[in-house]
């Protein structure tokens, strides 16, 4: 079955207007490809596809998943205070953060101001 590049270019704006994540549309693409990498078959990545189209997410999907789970343990926290675990990996997840936004403000990815 051949694909072309404009078929996958519409598969991935349509799956992102549907709110899935640029890796799980890389995942979704690869299982109609068998396998292939995007980029081997389009020339560009899904998220130049994603931001040329104007559906780019506003801060990286890395950055974003580490500050849901520093709010998920934030929340456990609220209940269980005493959890000495909970705040040594708080501790550890929010230093990620604060390490991956100063990187990403240096490279442009997020507004310098961003907090």
């Amino acid at each position: 079955m051949k694909i072309t590049p404009n078929d996958i270019c519409e598969q991935i704006l349509k799956l992102a207007i549907k709110d899935i994540t640029p890796s799980q549309i890389r995942m979704i693409i690869q299982n109609l490809c068998d396998f292939r990498p995007v980029k081997d078959i389009t020339v560009n990545k899904i998220l130049r596809i994603l931001k040329l189209n104007g559906l780019a997410l506003e801060i990286p999907e890395d950055l974003y998943h580490l500050i849901k789970k520093a709010i998920a343990i934030r929340k456990h926290l609220e209940h269980n205070r005493s959890n000495k675990n909970s705040k040594f990996w708080l501790i550890l997840i929010e230093s990620k953060i604060y390490y991956l936004a100063r990187f990403y403000k240096t490279t442009g990815q997020l507004y310098p101001d961003w907090k």
